[in-house]
């Protein structure tokens, strides 16, 4: 404490300044001709003088016990700068002695810069050596919280790949539907797999090292350097999410590559899409979510700040890709990735509702929300346009011997896939006009209950579409008993298509009679051509 004298050099002058001053009081005060008002002044000016002598003298000792501590703590800070072992890998006592010593650091600086009136000099330079002490540690704290993360982060490629509700989506290629029956996918299994409703959450790093890392905030938030803290803990989940899109075989592209892209690739990068969804959303960013909150729940909203500044760019390339094939054409091979998107985006709802339900998440809420009504809406309006598309099916030679047309084949194949989404599309339909949506049999008999809904009028409306460019492909033919083996061959496999499959539900005993009606009539007009 010898040192003091030569930090502090003006506590001498202060003192002799006092010393000066109380000399002066007392023999002022022996006077016999003061007033009793004046011998009171004099009273109180001569307790405030000793008081302060008492006070600079008391400071003086404060201040230089300050300075043997700050020496101790900066030793203790300092070792561990020149290391080259990692701290939280040393043994658990010196981990919390290296802790105690940055905080003893922290508090003598807040001291000193409540105890040093004169901020010249001596006395600053000793405030100045308490900072440098504390960024270094800072700095220090830094480095081992990313040593830390990165040492002991979970692995999470195995959950990724176990999600597989849309790897098996359906990839309808009209070419391959419009030669064989049998291509397409049951779609009860899509159904069942794509509405996973279990929650996955693990854990991000391993569990024993939470606590330290708690530790490290809590310092370096108490130290006011809670910033420096969040930008490191940030940038790392940020480009731990970046790896995990490389697990999960996803690309970062932008809406202009997505349109320029081929549909085959396309239709593969889709697939890819909506099982990196789910995996993405429910179990890697719920599980980070959980890490974030435990880390950082005790700084109230700083938690979920940091979580979204962490995964916000991420999930904006996500829905960017979503925001890409919903602005597309409306082409009929498109309409099974759309209504999968969309349906995967109606399971994620509650999910992104939770992860991003404070106010700094509420961009992310709305783009998802956003994107979701336009992928609805362009499976809608696909839905709708289909019937075009049959109708633009024109031919200018007859198919040959009046076989089944590939048309057909790819029709009906279509419409009966459609028919496992049923409850998606009647969702999506339901907000057409329902006076226009009512089916009537065309002998003017309403049909049954069940079957009065959008999907059911928009599938028979498909049919009839379909059975008016038949009929028009039929008169290319020269010989007329053709067109009714045509036409036979064709309502048939509509009716056999209808009656065992889903579409049963959808068109009805009474569509199913009126078609075998025709059939029948077709036979007979091919009878009376023979003869």
């Amino acid at each position: 404490m010898g040192d003091c004298e030569s930090i502090f050099p003006t506590y001498d002058a202060e003192q002799h300044v006092i010393a000066a001053a109380l000399h002066l009081v007392k023999a002022l005060g022996a006077s016999e001709n003061l007033s009793d008002d004046m011998k009171k002044i004099l009273t109180d000016f001569d307790t405030q003088l000793s008081t302060m002598t008492k006070l600079t003298g008391s400071k003086a000792g404060l201040i230089c016990d300050v300075e043997d501590q700050l020496k101790c703590a900066q030793e203790k800070v300092m070792c561990w700068q020149s290391s080259q072992l990692t701290i939280w890998d040393s043994d658990p006592k010196e981990v919390s002695e290296y802790l105690q010593a940055v905080d003893e650091v922290r508090r003598l600086t807040e001291s000193l810069g409540n105890l040093l009136s004169n901020k010249n000099g001596k006395q600053k330079e000793l405030l100045d050596r308490a900072h440098s002490v504390l960024q270094m540690a800072m700095a220090r704290l830094e480095e081992e919280l990313i040593h830390i993360l990165a040492q002991s982060k979970q692995s999470f490629g195995p959950r990724c790949m176990s999600f597989h509700s849309c790897e098996d989506v359906i990839v309808y290629d009209e070419s391959a539907v419009s030669t064989e029956d049998d291509l397409v996918e049951d779609t009860s299994q899509r159904e069942n797999n794509g509405t996973e409703s279990e929650e996955y959450i693990m854990d991000s790093v391993h569990p024993d090292v939470v606590s330290g890392i708690k530790s490290i905030a809590t310092v370096m938030f108490t130290s006011n350097y809670d910033q420096e803290f969040c930008q490191a803990f940030i940038s790392f989940w940020r480009d731990a999410l970046d790896e995990y899109f490389i697990i999960c075989n996803v690309d970062k592209l932008s809406i202009e590559e997505v349109l320029k892209m081929e549909w085959s690739c396309l239709n593969c990068k889709i697939r890819k899409w909506c099982r990196a969804m789910k995996s993405i959303i429910r179990f890697y960013l719920a599980s980070e979510k959980w890490l974030f909150d435990q880390v950082l729940g005790e700084f109230g909203s700083v938690s979920s700040i940091c979580f979204v500044e962490a995964s916000k760019a991420s999930m904006l390339c996500l829905l960017n890709f979503g925001e890409a094939i919903a602005i597309g054409p409306h082409l009929p091979e498109r309409l099974f990735c759309l209504i999968n998107m969309y349906e995967v985006l109606v399971d994620l709802v509650q999910d992104i509702d939770a992860l991003f339900s404070e106010e700094f998440g509420s961009f992310v809420r709305t783009e998802f929300h956003e994107l979701l009504r336009k992928l609805g809406d362009s499976a809608r309006l696909t839905f709708l346009e289909f019937g075009d598309q049959v109708a633009s099916k024109t031919s200018i030679t007859p198919f040959p011997k009046g076989g089944i047309h590939p048309l057909t084949k790819y029709v009906m194949n279509y419409i009966k896939t459609l028919a496992g989404y049923g409850n998606t599309l009647n969702l999506l339909l339901e907000s057409q006009d329902r006076d226009d949506l009512d089916p009537v049999a065309e002998d003017g008999q309403n049909m049954s209950s069940y079957i009065f809904c959008p999907m059911a009028h928009h599938l028979q409306s498909v049919t009839s579409i379909l059975e008016t460019n038949l009929d028009n492909k039929s008169n290319l033919y020269r010989d007329g008993s053709l067109k009714h083996i045509f036409m036979m061959n064709n309502i048939h496999y509509m009716v056999e298509k209808v009656k065992s499959s889903e579409l049963r539900t959808y068109f009805g005993d009474e569509w199913i009679k009126r078609y075998i009606g025709k059939f029948q009539q077709h036979a007979m007009s091919y009878v009376r051509v023979t003869w």
